[in-house]
C-alpha cells in the first residue's frame, strides 16, 4: 500500500513546517506549497494526494480560490480539503463553501492524531481554537 500523502498550501513556511512534522509523526508524507499560484505545477508532479490543508489568507490567491481550483481538478477533486487557519471566525464561511473540515491554528499536537484519522476516514472535523 502506498504511503498516504498530504499537500499543505500555506504561504508561511514555519506554519507548513509544524503541520508537516505532525503529519510525518502520523506516517504521512507531504508536499508544502508556499505560493498558491504554484500549486498547479506542484500537483502535476504528484501521483496521489489523500488530503489537502489550505491556509485561507495568502497573497496572490486565497484559500477559497484554491479550494475552487481543487474541487474542479479531475485527479484530486475527491480528496478532503481542510481549511487550516488562524482566522477561526472563518469557520462558518468554510462550512458554507463546502470544505470537508476546519482546523484552527495553532494546531493542538495532542488532538491532531485523532483529528487526522477521522478526516482520513471521511469524518468531518470542525475544530476552531
Amino acid at each position: 500500500m502506498n504511503q498516504l500523502h498530504a499537500v499543505i498550501v500555506d504561504d508561511r513556511p514555519d506554519n507548513a513546517g509544524v503541520l508537516g512534522e505532525l503529519l510525518e509523526l502520523e506516517g504521512l508524507s507531504h508536499t508544502a506549497v508556499h505560493n498558491p499560484l504554484r500549486l498547479e505545477a506542484a500537483l502535476q508532479k504528484l501521483n496521489q494526494v489523500d488530503v489537502f490543508f489550505l491556509d485561507l489568507e495568502m497573497p496572490g490567491m486565497d484559500g477559497y480560490a484554491v479550494y475552487d481550483l481543487l474541487k474542479t481538478h479531475p485527479r484530486f477533486a475527491s480528496a478532503p480539503v481542510v481549511a487550516y487557519t488562524v482566522h477561526n471566525s472563518e469557520i462558518n464561511t468554510a462550512y458554507q463553501m463546502g470544505f470537508h473540515s476546519f482546523l484552527g491554528k495553532p494546531l493542538d499536537a495532542d488532538l491532531f492524531p485523532d483529528q487526522l484519522a477521522r478526516i482520513l476516514h471521511g469524518e468531518r472535523v470542525w475544530a476552531a481554537v
